[in-house]
């Protein structure tokens, strides 16, 4: 058993060596029913969709580039639902000179550590909710923008060529700025590393009650 995993192994290290654009692994399931509360793991089960990291670049040492498209895997403590979280994991992206409003992206960019047993992935994304406004008496506010950081830890099981997930680390920040042009303080801003449930919380550590398998596939 010992000597075919790490045939196994080594099999696999080359196909990443070799020809890791044409390496992904994919988790099947449904869309979240709210796109933008992580503490609601509610499926959309009228809605498939196929949570997706392809590798586009090794850079050595186990270290690789990912894109991820459709999502990861919702779940919160103490329940067994899963759904795939599209919104929040992979988030908006814009500049006002070239894309106008930001959009919400169909991929985002990831980066991978895989030692041939586990297989650590962080993803870190955007959120925002566009409220950015002017109102009567010069006073203003910008847009609600949420950071997201996201870091799922695999288990690779060589017999099925499939990654368990095992643990999700999962961290909220948020920013916004306020103010008045007719104050002696111009804005006010403010910046919270950490605001998951409340404010000045801890970042998540999620352990899924439910089996989420990643497949390998070529």
């Amino acid at each position: 058993m010992k000597i075919a995993r790490i045939l196994v192994f080594a099999f696999l290290f080359l196909l990443l060596q070799s020809n890791v654009s044409a390496l992904n692994i994919t988790y099947e399931g449904f869309e979240c029913q709210s796109a933008i509360d992580t503490e609601d793991p509610t499926q959309n089960s009228a809605v498939s969709v196929q949570s997706r990291f392809e590798v586009i670049q090794e850079t050595g040492g186990g270290v690789y580039r990912l894109s991820l498209t459709g999502g990861i895997p919702r779940f919160v403590d103490g329940d067994s639902t899963v759904c795939i979280d599209k919104a929040t994991a992979i988030g908006y992206s814009g500049i006002p000179e070239i894309d106008g409003l930001p959009q919400l992206l169909d991929s985002i960019d990831a980066t991978a550590y895989f030692n041939g047993q586990e297989l650590i992935i962080v993803i870190s994304s955007m959120l925002t909710d566009l409220s950015a406004a002017r109102y009567p008496f010069s006073v203003f506010s910008t847009s609600l923008t949420f950071t997201f950081t996201n870091t799922l830890i695999f288990r690779f099981n060589p017999l099925t060529s499939s990654f368990s997930l095992t643990k999700l680390f999962r961290n909220r920040g948020f920013t916004q700025t306020r103010g008045s042009t007719n104050s002696s303080i111009p804005f006010l801003e403010t910046v919270l590393p950490s605001f998951n449930k409340e404010v000045r919380d801890e970042p998540r550590i999620l352990t899924p009650l439910a089996a989420i398998e990643y497949k390998l596939e070529k």
